[in-house]
């Protein structure tokens, strides 16, 4: 979500007559686009903003820009006084703040035009090209940038922005507001758009995605609106994320069996494998509950791979409860696994009632010990895919070597002097690892 952001305001300063610079020296505006899901990422936002000041101090006329999770929804005063040099705070998915600084007079319009000013977005702890489009109310123009048009193979579409579901360690609800689905015919035409210049998959986002539409009684579900993005002509893989099983619904496993373009992966968190701690996290269900979800997957889409997300340490958890983790994965035999240790989450239900009483270190030695477990799954799953025949839409080359991923995700790279960029090719796969797999065509 953060990168679709990313992508919203570069559009935005394009349309200004900025252009993209990877180099922060050479900018005239810079962005910082921040995480707070979890307390590393927010203490590299931190660092980040520390390491801008000397540059806005040999250069006041630099225009810093802070965004995101960090700032929220609300003003934050705190904020501002502490960094003085930060002449913008915006708002998460809303590049109207710096917008409206940078276009506050017709002159410093006139002045932007002609000097074709550069900026640079900086994502979380990295610094990257990001692609740049634009999208959200009102806003059904997706222009690319010059370096990406035509180049850009894969792109993010957020369908639904925010969420309210309030899971008790989650900060997203307070940082980005209520679940609001933008309207069909606005992602319609942004999917078009983004065709039209090159791209070939999408992935829809929503915190919980499966709620696309809830709050829009009269608008289509998830699955009507994958079956609407299904007949957009040149759209090669419609894929999306993230699901929860309390929203799973049989319709749109019945979209994504049905329609050859919706890619048969589904990211479907599960957090923890004890029902006390998925009480206290307040996620809705049950381990039982889950094991059911995934076996309907599973027997819909037996071709399919399954993505969860696991917290280790919440606040109480117990060796006991940690194992009911441990042994859920080893039962389930997921293809991914994202893991993260628990950290406290200003604001949040968790802060509040659960003191944070699992030791650092025991969070690393049952995270560790999840990665191990995972790691010896995806490489006996991946392990069945040598000697088949898989389609893989290609991306891009690094090292020599076209990557691209299978319907099921996988990542897969090949050697070869054609040109690959876009193409759905049909390859042998050579090797297998468990983090990528090596093909031939």
């Amino acid at each position: 979500m953060n990168v679709a952001d990313s992508q919203r305001v570069g559009s935005a300063l394009e349309k200004l007559g900025y252009s993209f610079t990877g180099t922060l020296e050479d900018a005239d505006v810079i962005v910082l686009n921040t995480c707070v899901v979890r307390q590393s990422a927010e203490d590299k936002a931190y660092g980040r903003l520390s390491s801008i000041k000397p540059l806005k101090t040999r250069n006041p006329a630099l225009v810093v820009n802070l965004m995101g999770c960090l700032v929220g929804i609300r003003d934050n005063e705190q904020l501002r006084a502490r960094f003085p040099y930060v002449d913008v705070f915006s708002p998460p998915s809303d590049p109207g703040p710096l917008v409206s600084f940078l276009t506050q007079a017709d002159v410093r319009q006139l002045e932007v035009a002609e000097t074709g000013n550069r900026f640079a977005l900086m994502d979380g702890d990295l610094l990257n090209t990001l692609p740049a489009t634009a999208f959200g109310a009102g806003n059904s123009t997706f222009i690319l940038p010059e370096h990406e048009r035509g180049r850009l193979i894969a792109a993010h579409v957020p369908v639904v922005l925010g969420c309210s579901h309030a899971c008790t360690f989650c900060i997203i609800p307070s940082r980005r507001g209520g679940e609001r689905s933008r309207p069909a015919e606005l992602i319609l035409t942004e999917a078009r758009a983004l065709v039209a210049q090159g791209v070939k998959e999408i992935t829809l986002l929503g915190q919980i995605v499966d709620r696309y539409g809830k709050d829009q009684p009269e608008g289509p579900n998830l699955a009507t609106l994958l079956r609407m993005l299904h007949q957009v002509e040149g759209l090669e893989r419609i894929r999306f994320l993230t699901s929860h099983p309390n929203y799973f619904g049989e319709d749109i496993m019945d979209a994504v069996a049905e329609l050859p373009r919706v890619m048969p992966h589904i990211e479907i968190p599960v957090q923890a494998g004890d029902d006390e701690v998925l009480k206290n996290m307040r996620r809705g269900y049950t381990q039982a509950d889950y094991r059911e979800i995934v076996k309907k997957i599973r027997a819909r889409l037996p071709q399919g791979s399954i993505a969860t997300d696991i917290i280790v340490g919440f606040p109480g958890e117990s060796e006991a409860q940690f194992m009911e983790t441990y042994h859920l994965m080893a039962d389930l035999r997921l293809d991914v696994a994202h893991l993260a240790r628990y950290s406290t989450r200003p604001g949040t239900v968790a802060e509040r009632r659960f003191p944070d009483d699992v030791p650092e270190e025991e969070k690393m030695r049952r995270f560790r010990l999840l990665e191990v477990l995972q790691e010896n799954i995806v490489a006996e799953i991946n392990r069945g895919y040598l000697g088949k025949k898989v389609e893989v839409l290609f991306e891009d080359k690094i090292k020599n070597r076209w990557r691209g991923r299978s319907p099921t995700n996988k990542l897969i790279f090949t050697e070869t002097e054609q040109d690959l960029r876009g193409k759905v090719v049909p390859v042998t796969v050579t090797w297998t690892g468990p983090w990528s797999m090596q093909a031939r065509i």
